[in-house]
């Protein structure tokens, strides 16, 4: 399912028009990216968490020279499914 036809069956679940879906999907988006950002989790009860994971700098190895280079720290988002989303899967 890509974003065009998650904001469909948004639209035809809830009844709202389709620009209107879209804006709530939108803002969803938002909302956890804003979070997300400012260091925040995201935790919706049922269906998972959404949070930041921070990585160290770390040295590894260009394959095609083999030259050692470093790799900058960066944050990583994640998510964890919740148990309510686990059991629908399985």
């Amino acid at each position: 399912m890509n974003k065009q036809e998650l904001i469909g069956q948004v639209a035809e679940t809830s009844g709202l028009g389709k620009g209107d879906a879209s804006k709530a999907v939108e803002a969803v988006f938002d909302a956890i990216q804003t979070a997300l950002k400012k260091g925040d989790e995201v935790r919706l009860v049922g269906f998972g968490t959404f949070s930041v994971s921070k990585r160290k700098a770390s040295t590894g190895r260009n394959p095609r020279t083999r030259e050692p280079m470093t790799i900058k720290a960066s944050n990583q988002p994640k998510f964890k499914a919740g148990k309510g989303l686990k059991d629908a899967v399985n």
